[in-house]
């Protein structure tokens, strides 16, 4: 596992951990003495890490953050080090100005990162080579402040975003969205979207047919406060019809949308995590946000989540009756 800190002041540690062995078991283990994450190796980032991906079948991590688009590329300590190393940076073509990217990882034919902070800036570079792959085309000038989704071809280096026509949403607010897998078996373009609002509000749609809304639901959820940087909502990999949000304050939520429809009414979740919201106060003085949280791959009900006063948690939780 791997985390970093965003603080401004300097000096951000970047470290891997080794979980516990509890957690690194496939399946449900008894008591375990050993319940502590230990640091396998680490290093230090003169910027706030807003975003950290592990680049897949490479010893690389990638990190954005403030103040501008421009990517880190780190290099995860070999067998005699503990030190994980700065090697490269990627720069984004007319980032001046541009706030911090976005990024998610791909290993193809070689390494590719996907990073951009505005949509008409988003391009695909090797990680390694530092080439430019795809760059999005220059005439998209589209205000997205309504959960749209976009396409666009990779086998065009030059090729457009093109949005395409998702059911209405409610307008002014900042949207974040997680992809999840089909059914075993299904085809690869059978996956739910969700689309979640700074608001609360969660739309699901397939990758098929974007046009049409599976089903729509207003999260119990506080306004988050201005920026919403922290936004996440992910599919559970081994719960059929499972997901969870967080960003809104020191909680996660976990609903089961198998009986969601259309109709957008309040949802109530199955399960919330309040662990974060009651471990302390964070470097401003006010109470933790969550910050990220991601779904353990063979653990239906393990997730792991972080906080802005730099808890790390690792929880599960219990339901008698349901399919969750």
């Amino acid at each position: 596992v791997c985390v970093a800190g965003y603080g401004w002041s300097g000096g951000n540690e970047i470290l891997q951990l080794l979980p516990p062995p509890t957690l690194q078991a496939k399946e449900t283990q008894g008591l375990c003495p050993e319940r502590d994450f230990k640091v396998e190796c680490g290093g230090f980032s003169n910027r706030p890490v807003y975003s950290l991906k592990h680049v897949p079948d490479t010893s690389l991590l990638v990190t954005s953050g403030p103040p501008d688009s421009s990517l880190q590329v780190w290099q995860v300590s070999a067998e005699d080090s503990d030190v994980i190393k700065s090697v490269s940076a990627i720069p984004t073509e007319n980032g001046t100005g541009q706030p911090w990217a976005k990024i998610a990882t791909i290993s193809a034919r070689a390494p590719w990162v996907l990073h951009g902070s505005r949509l008409n800036s988003v391009q695909i570079t090797e990680v390694e080579s530092r080439k430019n792959v795809y760059m999005a085309g220059k005439r998209l000038e589209i205000c997205f402040l309504r959960g749209r989704l976009c396409w666009a071809a990779l086998r065009q280096p030059q090729s457009p975003l093109e949005a395409v026509s998702v059911p209405p949403a409610p307008s002014g607010e900042r949207w974040c969205m997680g992809v999840g897998c089909g059914p075993q078996g299904s085809d690869s373009s059978s996956q739910p979207v969700a689309c979640l609002s700074s608001g609360g509000h969660l739309t699901l749609t397939d990758l098929r047919k974007t046009s049409e809304s599976l089903a729509s639901a207003k999260c119990r959820v506080p306004s988050p406060s201005s920026g919403a940087e922290f936004l996440c909502v992910s599919w559970a990999p081994a719960l059929e019809g499972c997901l969870a949000i967080s960003g809104f304050d020191g909680t996660v939520h976990v609903y089961d949308a198998q009986s969601w429809d259309s109709s957008g009414r309040e949802a109530e979740p199955i399960f919330v995590h309040k662990g974060h919201a009651f471990s302390g106060w964070d470097s401003s003085g006010g109470p933790p946000l969550v910050t990220v949280h991601t779904w353990h791959p063979q653990k239906p009900r393990t997730l792991l989540s972080a906080a802005s006063d730099g808890s790390l948690h690792v929880w599960d939780w219990v339901q008698s009756c349901g399919k969750c």
